[in-house]
């Protein structure tokens, strides 16, 4: 029977990509039998390069066989888990999708990998409106009984894991580094809180694989086969995310798009989504209305209420449900509540420091 691991020494072949891999895995072409496989016309043709690299590796010689040995110290040392397409703990969900990794590297909980799971994805320089709603949509997703996943970057992506993990709900962070390297590095605290949490962190790259460009694809094919739902919060038209959200409906998986401004740039790729078939989606119910059949036992439908619950105090319940996510300037609140100016602010300075409002422009905007 194969070593596991002569799948990472055939990966680490001279000209074998993501695909080739994959394919050589699921036609069961290990090593051994790529050497023997002369008289086999269905046999894929090897370099030179590449049969001497393997001759090397299967004498226990050379790069490819230090390489794996590493590797194979380091899951023994870290505890991260090495996970194959069609083994058990594979997520079924990610092995249809044709574009499935070979392996992965998982840290954490891959029970996260296998409950029914919501992508949560957009800018990395979002606005704060931007910010505010993947936050939101992840804490109410996470309630309604769906784990948020995401792609451990700055801006949409991290505010929805920092949503799971103020509830302390698991949220899966798929990576565009390998399983020991985090990107960016002011969301190590973050990494490890989702891995606190039960959450998971995942990856196909091997240890040591840093944040090159040509990674951050690799890594969203994974956040779609993983998700069955694509929550697009802000996008460019030219973007990743707006790949993301393509290779989503491609795959048959529900997309969702906020819409915004007609003048904000980050707007305009949730339009053109919107436009392509992608679900205009204004409140969580618009997700849960789409996958309800996802969540079976998982469902927590009171959960959903205390995520959304107001203030406790009934003055400020009342002042928050006068205040707009865009400026509601101080004449306007006075107007419809009759109060003096006195009670008003210090009202307002209570939801300001309860993070239910910011002051902006002479007035306030709700931010949660």
């Amino acid at each position: 029977m194969s070593d596991p691991m002569d799948w990472i020494a055939i990966s680490l072949l001279p000209g074998v990509g993501p695909a080739t891999l994959k394919k050589l895995h699921d036609g069961g072409w290990t090593p051994q039998r790529l050497l023997a496989s002369d008289s086999d016309p269905s046999s894929p043709n090897l370099s030179t390069a590449q049969t001497d690299a393997l001759n090397r590796y299967n004498t226990r010689q050379g790069a490819i066989y230090d390489e794996v040995k590493r590797i194979e110290q380091y899951l023994e040392s870290s505890g991260t888990q090495l996970i194959f397409a069609g083994d058990a703990d594979y997520p079924a969900l990610l092995h249809s999708s044709p574009q499935a990794p070979a392996f992965l590297f998982v840290k954490g909980s891959v029970d996260a990998l296998h409950l029914p799971s919501v992508a949560i994805v957009g800018s990395r320089k979002a606005s704060a409106a931007g910010l505010r709603h993947a936050y939101q949509f992840g804490k109410a997703l996470c309630a309604g009984g769906f784990v948020v996943s995401s792609g451990l970057a700055l801006g949409i992506d991290g505010a929805a894991h920092q949503a799971a993990v103020d509830l302390s709900k698991p949220t899966v962070a798929v990576m565009g580094t390998g399983p020991n390297r985090c990107y960016p590095a002011r969301h190590k605290r973050l990494a490890q809180d989702i891995l606190d949490n039960g959450g998971a962190l995942v990856t196909e790259l091997l240890p040591d694989k840093g944040p090159l460009a040509a990674h951050f694809p690799r890594r969203n094919r994974i956040i779609t086969g993983l998700a069955t739902g694509v929550l697009v919060v802000e996008a460019a038209i030219k973007s990743g995310s707006l790949i993301t959200a393509r290779l989503a409906l491609e795959e048959g998986r529900e997309v969702f798009a906020i819409p915004g401004p007609i003048d904000a740039p980050g707007s305009r790729g949730c339009h053109q989504l919107i436009r392509e078939g992608a679900t205009l989606t204004e409140s969580v119910t618009d997700i849960l209305a789409e996958l309800p059949a996802m969540l079976a036992s998982y469902q927590e439908p009171d959960a959903l209420a205390e995520a959304t619950v107001l203030p406790e105090d009934d003055q400020q319940a009342a002042l928050l449900e006068q205040i707009e996510y865009a400026t509601t300037y101080l004449e306007q609140l006075q107007i419809a509540l009759g109060w003096d100016v006195g009670q008003l602010q210090q009202h307002l300075m209570q939801l300001e420091l309860a993070g239910w409002v910011e002051a902006a422009e002479g007035g306030y905007r709700r931010i949660r």
